[in-house]
């Protein structure tokens, strides 16, 4: 598993942060995983995150972290979700702390206990002082901010994080490989026909026994999944290129105009059309760094 679905970050810099501040209509964001650790921050609304195979409530402004190579899919229930993403390379951070391979933090909101409270709180100030920090343009605004990404990842190790190599029993590991063999070889795919006989050979398993497997774990079909890859990856195309509504659902393997829309409204409560209108009134980006230059 050398790489990783989806999110391998080109834009982290010689500090090993990026951080990107977001605007994108709400929504399914499907199962992915990427090597760096993710600090997600809801600006507004409220959201859900599965991470493996549990799912999480993030209310608004409560800092949510995903570790190194954990499989997760994020929900948004606004029209419009606001965030802040930041993705920490350990790699990078070895020059901090050589051993930080061997810290697995872990900070979720709906398990913050009474004791952890306050540094949590005392985290949550931080990454608000981020959102002040862009709004106002500040004119060291990239040195502040990766300075303040580097003070809240030192609070997450003292604080949320168990300095021991993890051990999963046998089974649970090879279940996380699967599941990450699933999505890496269907970002590597997606784009020809896909189908569960493919995907089970591709792991050497049963068609039957990887659809309960898959369903069991993930808590969607197989082929419901691979609708929404492809989905997500029109929608990126459908704000970055000016390309035909049709002629990028064809190359992202979706070819059902009339499943198209249906899945589409599922997922980011519009339309493609609806997004692309948006886009061509606005012409806004999706994203920003800290810089504010688009993604």
């Amino acid at each position: 598993m050398n790489t990783p679905y989806y999110e391998t970050f080109q834009e982290i810099n010689h500090l090993g942060i990026q951080i990107a501040y977001y605007t994108v209509p709400g929504g399914y964001r499907p199962l992915h995983w990427h090597e760096e650790i993710e600090l997600l921050y809801q600006l507004n609304g409220e959201a859900d995150i599965q991470i493996e195979d549990h799912k999480y409530h993030i209310p608004k402004k409560q800092l949510t972290v995903i570790d190194s190579r954990q499989v997760h899919s994020t929900y948004t229930y606004s029209d419009t979700s606001m965030f802040i993403c930041v993705h920490i390379s350990r790699t990078y951070m070895e020059k901090y702390l050589p051993d930080i391979a061997l810290y697995h933090i872990r900070c979720l909101p709906d398990e913050i206990t009474d004791a952890q409270f306050t540094e949590y709180r005392r985290i949550c100030q931080m990454m608000e002082e981020l959102t002040r920090l862009y709004i106002e343009d500040a004119p060291a605004l990239t040195m502040e901010s990766e300075g303040i990404i580097i003070q809240v990842l030192a609070h997450l190790i003292r604080h949320f994080s168990a300095r021991a190599a993890f051990h999963l029993p046998s089974s649970d590991r090879i279940s996380i490989d699967r599941i990450r063999d699933v999505i890496t070889y269907v970002e590597e795919n997606f784009r020809s026909p896909i189908s569960l006989q493919d995907m089970a050979d591709h792991l050497g398993l049963t068609k039957e026994y990887f659809c309960r497997f898959f369903k069991k774990y993930m808590g969607i079909s197989f082929l419901q999944y691979v609708g929404e890859v492809r989905i997500s990856h029109i929608y990126q195309d459908l704000t970055r290129t000016d390309l035909p509504i049709h002629e990028i659902a064809e190359q992202n393997g979706f070819l059902n105009q009339k499943l198209l829309n249906q899945t589409f409204k599922k997922i980011y409560g519009c339309t493609p059309s609806s997004v692309r209108k948006i886009m061509q009134n606005t012409g806004s980006p999706k994203a920003t760094s800290p810089t504010k230059s688009a993604r």
